[in-house]
């Protein structure tokens, strides 16, 4: 028994250790792909320590090539135990040297082959729907799943729940595993998604299985942003990097009953002889098309040229933005009694030489009009009549000849009486609260009082009083019976039209004035 527990140490401490140095990545691989692979390893006690350890030198040397990070791909490790462990997430590593330090240190679990729970915990954590926000939304998702195939569990079930939320699921059999079983626990195709190998053959399926994740996962998308009317930008993953080789661009107005194409294949609107055709180097993951039509329906492909590894082309279709000639939007705000300010856009000083604002109240007022330059984007119409609905109309003079005009209904404001509602409060024997309504609307610059008894017995007594705009009430004291008591607004140059009543004291009543 000693001997056979030192030859399997001795075995498992004679094992190449896994190093970027010693399987460079193959570089067609690198920059290659988008998406979450999530590996699943049976560590329970019916794996071999040994085995174990050849199970981690595989995975090694397995994800070596691949480019890791948030906008590449993420890797995550669930180990199989009586609790399941997961030993690192999709956004613990972005560099190899930090994984291959991880795999190299990772110790068995032992106990049961729990792989339900296992299961369990991948679909309600690392592989949930929605896990991947922003820009990783919608990317592939993958279960690669090592097990000896000794007593599984109830797999059949979780697995299925896991491809019906859009999870790959590709299966290694080191063992005695169910071929009937594991064929439906893979995605399909079966042939290149199930594997059965010896524990010291690994190798020999490193490179199938990479190319079936690659398959899943290569980044064969390319998007278009910074749309205009005449321009429009292609973005694509570099999968060239570390190749010779170039990009060849073409794109070209969809042509009446062609089609357009959203996935791989050449369209056919750039197989003729009316394309566009630009180039870009291997390191590029960029172009800028221009010279497009406004409104106009384009598709482009992207070729990857090289010797050293053939590329899918891609292609994409887009529309360019409609023209808009200024003015698209006419707006009114400020608006007074007397003016109101037009506003337009968009401004668009490269293209208009001016602009030319008509005005006139309706249904026959006199027309008025005012020019402004083609930097301005609002004037402020004077001297309108109050409480008037006005036609305003902004035309836009274009350098090409073109000229395109907008109106628009606007209202001035009605003329808020300065003074309204004047009442008189008799309080006590001789005193009375005034309060008015009015308003600093037409420029009131505060109200003028004035109170003068009637009486014969008392000519000529008149007193007066100053109260700022916001003031709308005071009380008066002393004042004489049957006065009569006066309020005026002032304005900037003289007082307006007041109101006046009359006060009379009686006990526990109101007086009413009058206007006078």
């Amino acid at each position: 028994m000693e001997r056979l527990v030192l030859l399997t140490w001795l075995l498992a401490c004679s094992l190449p250790r896994p190093s970027a140095t010693q399987n460079p990545a193959p570089a067609g691989v690198l920059n290659c792909c988008e998406g979450d692979v999530l590996f699943l390893v049976d560590s329970s006690g019916s794996v071999s320590s040994y085995e174990h350890s050849r199970m981690l030198a595989f995975l090694s040397e397995l994800l070596l090539p691949f480019s890791l990070g948030e906008d590449q791909v993420r890797v995550g490790l669930l180990q199989v135990g009586t609790e399941p462990r997961l030993e690192f997430g999709f956004d613990t590593f972005s560099s190899q040297s930090g994984l291959q330090g991880a795999l190299r240190n990772i110790k068995p679990l032992r106990g049961d082959t729990n792989t339900v729970e296992a299961l369990r915990m991948a679909k309600e954590g690392a592989l949930r729907p929605g896990t991947a926000d922003g820009a990783r939304a919608g990317l592939p998702r993958v279960l690669v799943w090592l097990t000896d195939g000794i007593k599984p569990g109830e797999v059949l079930g979780p697995m299925a729940r896991l491809r019906e939320e859009g999870v790959a699921v590709l299966v290694v059999s080191t063992g005695h595993g169910n071929y009937q079983v594991l064929r439906q626990v893979v995605s399909p195709p079966v042939e290149s998604h199930l594997y059965f190998v010896d524990i010291d053959d690994m190798s020999i399926i490193t490179e199938d299985l990479r190319d079936a994740v690659i398959e899943i996962i290569r980044a064969e998308r390319m998007h278009v942003r910074d749309v205009s009317t005449n321009s429009a930008t292609l973005q694509w993953r570099p999968v060239l990097s570390g190749l010779t080789g170039y990009y060849e661009i073409r794109f070209a107005p969809v042509l009446t009953g062609g089609t357009g194409s959203g996935g791989t294949g050449t369209s056919p609107s750039t197989g003729g002889s009316h394309y566009q055709r630009i180039t870009q180097s291997a390191d590029a993951s960029t172009a800028r098309l221009t010279g497009l039509k406004a409104d106009t329906t384009y598709t482009a492909t992207l070729t990857p040229e090289s010797n050293d590894q053939a590329f899918n082309t891609l292609s994409v279709t887009f529309t360019t933005n409609p023209e808009v000639l200024s003015p698209s939007v006419v707006t009114i705000s400020e608006s007074g009694q007397s003016s109101v300010r037009v506003s337009w856009g968009p401004l668009q000083p490269e293209a208009v030489t001016s602009y030319y604002i008509e005005y006139s109240a309706l249904p026959r007022g006199r027309l008025h009009a005012v020019t402004v330059g083609r930097t301005h984007n609002s004037t402020l119409l004077r001297d309108l009549q109050p409480d008037t609905t006005y036609l305003v109309t902004v035309s836009a003079r274009h350098a090409s000849g073109k000229e395109k005009a907008m109106s628009v209904k606007v209202c001035t404001q009605e003329v808020t009486p300065a003074l309204a509602d004047l009442q008189l409060t008799a309080v006590g024997s001789d005193s009375v609260q005034v309060d008015w309504k009015g308003s600093v609307a037409g420029g009131v610059r505060g109200y003028w009082l004035t109170w003068e008894g009637q009486r014969s017995s008392e000519p000529g007594q008149r007193s007066s009083l100053y109260l700022p705009p916001d003031s709308l009430s005071t009380r008066l004291t002393h004042v004489p019976p049957s006065a009569r008591v006066c309020v005026s607004p002032i304005y900037r140059m003289a007082r307006g039209e007041g109101l006046c009543c009359t006060a009379q004291f009686h006990s526990n009543a109101l007086a009413y004035g009058y206007q006078s």
